[in-house]
């Protein structure tokens, strides 16, 4: 049986985990470690060269992206067969940071979004009528933009005449003036005890009282509604039912029918938040498709295809509803933006839009399968087509704690008190999206994941 290895390694100026990389390279080279072989520990290396752990997890990462070794969780690391140690080393390697909390759609090479967007805004520019595109619009948006909208949203909701539908620019403006349509400053809005923070910003500048609905992992609780109606008698209550953003709760159907009947028992408006809705493929029926006369549904492409679309399409319970929406909407915005929504409909014309959708629902799957691997043995919520999952954290870590040592190592995360709305549980919100490809992902979540499976006294200074 050949020796564990234990390699002798003197650190210049340069990163330590490089050395690490280097010195194995090396070894494999020079026949010290045959292909096959069994490192040691990661934990064991870290105290034998006396080094951070996070150091030599890091040179793992680097050295199993250079091609010198394999990882199988339970095994541990092996020299690969055919090691290729002449592979180039990153200078550095990974980036300097790896960005978990803004939660936004992958961009698959799949998804083929540039080559869409320089095609889709040439076979524009060509068109008839593409100049009037340059000029400002109904603020409700144009009416091939809305009768697209329609029938995109009328496969989920069933048919939705073209006079409910208004197009704004991103679901933060649509939300911002639903609730100037809908609540009166001082009004109640029930709300998930753990809510979108947009939703909170845009009611807090409203000056609408937020109040908190109980909820477990299926989302929020009927009967829970149903107290806070009795108690605060709420204008509207406001809900992300698939996917639901932090929990990633997606409501079942009948509990989506029960808080339809306590809605309708208390004269309450709903906004449903539906960012998600696209992406999974078996979501129950929106609740706009139960009770569209009186919800509020939106519908961004910003979550199921780039933040950089900023358009969100609106169902509003009624033509009179739309119209004042839209007023409100020419106040904040004057209009959504013309290039963005003739782009957006140019793809749902040509069926791109859902080869789009189904290209990142597709890596959002493989992400999270990543995640599953990383976060093994811990508390998490996720769902394989969404891009985002809760975590709670360890009984030995404070979210506060964790996030200080997170941004030591240049990772972001984002803590509950984002969404809490009273009390904040230990809990953090990871997004696998910003992640630029996977292998950055999964370096940033095995750091991640190496803080969780440690108690919080025995990180030293990260090196």
């Amino acid at each position: 049986m050949m020796k564990a290895w234990s390699p002798t390694i003197g650190f210049g100026n340069g990163p330590k985990y490089l050395a690490i990389v280097e010195a194995l390279a090396r070894d494999v080279r020079g026949g010290v470690l045959a292909e096959g072989a069994r490192l040691p520990p990661q934990r064991v290396l870290a105290k034998q060269l006396h080094v951070d752990l996070t150091t030599v997890t890091r040179a793992f990462n680097e050295a199993r992206r250079v091609g010198l070794i394999d990882a199988t969780v339970g095994r541990g690391s092996f020299v690969r067969r055919s090691a290729r140690p002449s592979a180039g080393l990153r200078q550095p390697y990974p980036p300097a940071s790896v960005d978990f909390s803004m939660n936004m759609p992958p961009q698959p090479p799949e998804a083929r979004l540039a080559e869409r967007m320089q095609a889709g805004l040439a076979a524009l520019a060509g068109s008839p009528g593409f100049l009037d595109r340059l000029h400002y619009q109904d603020s409700a948006g144009v009416l091939s933009d809305r009768a697209a909208a329609a029938e995109w949203l009328g496969r989920r909701l069933g048919p939705v005449p073209v006079q409910r539908i208004v197009v704004a620019g991103g679901a933060q403006t649509a939300l911002a003036a639903i609730l100037a349509v809908a609540l009166k400053p001082g009004d109640s809005l029930c709300v998930p005890a753990l809510t979108y923070p947009g939703l909170r910003m845009a009611a807090e500048r409203r000056g609408v009282r937020l109040v908190a609905v109980a909820g477990d992992a299926d989302g929020v609780i009927p009967e829970a509604f149903r107290e806070c109606c009795q108690r605060a008698g709420p204008r509207a209550l406001y809900l992300v039912p698939t996917l639901d953003n932090p929990t990633t709760a997606t409501l079942p159907a009948r509990r989506r029918e029960q808080i339809v009947e306590v809605a309708r028992s208390h004269g309450v408006a709903i906004i449903e938040d539906d960012a998600y809705g696209a992406l999974p493929l078996d979501a129950p029926a929106p609740i706009a498709a139960l009770a569209g006369d009186i919800t509020w549904h939106i519908a961004t492409l910003s979550k199921c295809v780039s933040p950089s679309l900023r358009i969100a399409f609106v169902a509003a319970p009624g033509t009179g509803e739309a119209v004042r929406l839209s007023a409100e909407l020419r106040t904040i915005s004057m209009m959504a933006p013309p290039l963005a929504a003739a782009l957006a409909s140019h793809w749902l014309a040509q069926g791109e839009l859902d080869e789009i959708v189904s290209a990142i629902r597709t890596e959002n799957g493989l992400r999270q399968a990543i995640a599953r691997e990383a976060f093994a043995g811990l508390s998490v919520q996720s769902q394989s087509s969404g891009h985002h999952l809760w975590l709670t954290l360890p009984e030995a870590w404070q979210r506060a704690g964790l996030g200080a040592h997170a941004r030591q190592l240049g990772v972001s995360v984002i803590a509950s008190d984002a969404f809490a709305v009273g009390p904040a549980p230990e809990a953090i919100r990871v997004s696998l999206g910003a992640a630029p490809d996977r292998e950055t992902l999964r370096y940033g979540l095995s750091l991640l994941a190496m803080l969780l499976t440690q108690p919080p006294g025995s990180i030293s200074t990260v090196v």
